[in-house]
Order: C-alpha cells, then sequence, then structure tokens
C-alpha cells in the first residue's frame, strides 16, 4: 500500500493485476467514519471508475498521478450519477483530454451528455469494452441500489467486479481486500440509512450479476472483497428479498 497523501490519508493498493483501489477516509461530524473508493485499471487505454467528489479531486488526482500520467487515461466511468460517482467528471476530463465519460446509455441520455464537458462513451447492457490486456463489461442495473440510469463493470481478466454502492461497509476501509464478512455491516448499514431503492426486479439482476463468477468485488464504500462473489450476490438478494 502506497500513501498519496499524509493529511487526508488517501492511499493506494493493487488489489488485482493491473487493478488499483484508491481510498480517502474521512471523518463526519457525528463522529463516525466513512470511506470513498476509486478504481483505476492500467491498460493500453486506461480506465478510471467513479471520479470522487469534485472538492476530492485534487486528492483523486495525486493518486492517479502516482501510479500514471494523468493524460493518458482513456475512459471515466461511473455507476449512476452522485457526487461522489461523477461530481469531479469535467475535472478529469480537462487534466485528461483524450478520455471520454463512460456509463450507461440511460446516463448518456438523460445527463452526461448535457453535464459533461465532451460527449459520452455510452455503453449498452453486456457490450464489452476493450482496454488492452484487460476487458470491461457494461450491465444495466436500473434502481439497484438507486438510479434508472445505474450499472456496473465486470472486469473480465481478473473477475472484478466494480460493483458501486453494493456492499457499502461503514468506517474507514483500512483493509483494501479482505475476505471477512462484508455482508452483516453492508446490510446494517443499508437497513439504517435506506438508501436501496426496493425495486421488484432486484433479485433478478443480483442473480445475473452472481452468473458472471466475480472473485473480486471492488466497493465504493470500505474495503473490496475476495471470494466466491457469486454466493455473496445471491445472499444480498435473499436479504433485500426478506426486507421487502
Amino acid at each position: 500500500m502506497t500513501i498519496s497523501n499524509t493529511t487526508s490519508g488517501t492511499n493506494v493498493h493493487e488489489i488485482a493485476e493491473g487493478i488499483y483501489r484508491i481510498n480517502t477516509p474521512v471523518a463526519f461530524p457525528d463522529g463516525s467514519d466513512f470511506s470513498y473508493n476509486q478504481y483505476l485499471i492500467v491498460d493500453d487505454e486506461p480506465m478510471l471508475f467513479h471520479t470522487g467528489h469534485r472538492k476530492m479531486f485534487s486528492l483523486v488526482q495525486e493518486a492517479v498521478a502516482s501510479i500514471l500520467p494523468l493524460h493518458q487515461l482513456r475512459y471515466i466511468g461511473f455507476s449512476h450519477v452522485e457526487g461522489d460517482e461523477c461530481g469531479a467528471l469535467n475535472e478529469w476530463l480537462a487534466v485528461a483530454p483524450q478520455a471520454s465519460p463512460v456509463c450507461s446509455q440511460i446516463a448518456a441520455m438523460t445527463s452526461i451528455n448535457d453535464m459533461a464537458d465532451r460527449p459520452a462513451r455510452p455503453l449498452a447492457d453486456g457490450e464489452l469494452l476493450l482496454l488492452g490486456q484487460h476487458s470491461v463489461r457494461w450491465f444495466n442495473a436500473p434502481h439497484l441500489p438507486h438510479g434508472w440510469e445505474c450499472g456496473y463493470l465486470l472486469e473480465e481478466k481478473t473477475r472484478t467486479l466494480l460493483c458501486g454502492d453494493l456492499f457499502t461497509q461503514p468506517g474507514k476501509g483500512e483493509a483494501a481486500v479482505t475476505e471477512s464478512d462484508i455482508l452483516a455491516p453492508s446490510e446494517a448499514f443499508r437497513r439504517a440509512m435506506d438508501y436501496f431503492s426496493h425495486a421488484p426486479n432486484s433479485s433478478e439482476i443480483l442473480g445475473r450479476l452472481a452468473a458472471t463468477q466475480p472473485q473480486m468485488l471492488a466497493c465504493m464504500h470500505g474495503s473490496a472483497w475476495q471470494g466466491d462473489g457469486a454466493s455473496l450476490l445471491r445472499a444480498l438478494a435473499r436479504s433485500l428479498a426478506q426486507a421487502n
């Protein structure tokens, strides 16, 4: 692990071959701890997934620059339209002049082609985007956990699912990768915050994601998780079904 900013504690860790987790811990006024993660895929056409908040741009920029020159970025991806997902999108497009926003077709249509300084590279459900040695496939996941435009990317070489707000864990996310239980703390956090949309087809979408057999779940908040991702996704589906 590399600390890219000693003041904020922003740190970088390679969680899978060519895939780096950038983690920034934060403390809220009530004394609780949280974390924000971005994931950088280093390849011929590098991709950053999640931009971070606009006000966190300097921290994330510093971390990415510790791995590769910013101008080499070709894709800036995100799961859905929200501050921590794409708040710094235009800042990234400014420092990476050859990069394009990557999102769902719905996100491009409803928001990004208006908000972003360059047109989006929208991905259809199931579409594969080649980065070089790595490739990412887009899966539409409307309203899971929230946002009509929501979706996720599976990096097929390492079986890493960039799963956004699924399995959100409280705390600083000190462990870059864990094999410990993340379902219980993430479900407790979900019940307290109630940030899921309670969509009727959530179990179906989670089953489709499970069928991809991910071996790494790259969570946006907390630790990434290594293991039988299919089983964990199905366990989440059962927990959500009980809640509904």
